[in-house]
């Protein structure tokens, strides 16, 4: 059940290193691209009170303006807080400095196969998980495979069998940023946006695909028009 306030924060600076213009540019037959697919994903969850974007994109904060949703709360973020550089720590505090009380439910325009049906699943769980002694929550992708760091394998153990079936290894969760949510009493006393506790939400691995280089874009758009996944 929800208890506060919940916003959105979105953020989403211009100057993709990797790929050009990539949060606006168009995307799999929407003319707006990754911005357009994700406030429309997030329009659609009832239980969102607000989205705050962050931007420093004349074309998105352009495009947003002809929009006319009263829900979208704008703000034209300084360039100090919009290099490559920026830490994510910085944008914790940026966040914090815009969304004073409530919770926070943080992602991004690259994840687009996180739709409005998978925001509602991951609000209500993360609401049940504070009444089971959860603090936050983040999404992850759930790793069956034969992974090792410093030469020597992390989740399992060659002692016992050298190459066990990979469905009965014990997974790894690798944070695919689709989306995290904690209190802004966590925010203030962690100075994260996950507490001491999160509950770690697993996701499909392609629900969770993360378009951060060229290939990912081009991977999304062919997983679309296959029918593979929707928007």
């Amino acid at each position: 059940m929800k208890k506060n306030k919940l916003s959105c924060f979105l953020p989403c600076r211009k100057g993709s290193e990797r790929v050009e213009r990539k949060n606006i540019k168009p995307f799999a037959g929407n003319e707006y691209g990754l911005i357009q697919v994700k406030l429309y994903q997030l329009l659609g969850v009832k239980s969102i009170d607000e989205i705050v974007l962050s931007t420093n994109d004349d074309e998105i904060l352009s495009y947003v303006s002809g929009l006319n949703e009263s829900r979208i709360r704008v703000h034209n973020r300084v360039e100090d807080l919009s290099s490559s550089a920026t830490s994510t720590d910085s944008l914790v505090a940026h966040a914090l400095d815009l969304i004073g009380d409530g919770d926070i439910l943080w992602t991004h325009v690259t994840s687009p196969f996180i739709r409005f049906k998978h925001y509602e699943k991951i609000i209500e769980k993360y609401y049940e998980s504070l009444d089971e002694g959860y603090d936050s929550l983040m999404t992850t992708t759930e790793l069956y495979s034969f992974l090792w760091q410093g030469e020597k394998p992390l989740n399992y153990d060659r002692k016992l069998e050298k190459w066990p079936r990979t469905q009965t290894l014990k997974p790894i969760h690798e944070i695919n940023s689709g989306a995290f949510i904690a209190s802004t009493n966590i925010y203030k006393q962690c100075r994260d946006r996950i507490g001491y506790k999160p509950l770690l939400y697993p996701l499909g691995k392609l629900v969770g695909h993360d378009i951060d280089w060229p290939e990912d874009f081009a991977i999304a758009e062919c997983l679309v028009e296959k029918g593979l996944l929707e928007l």
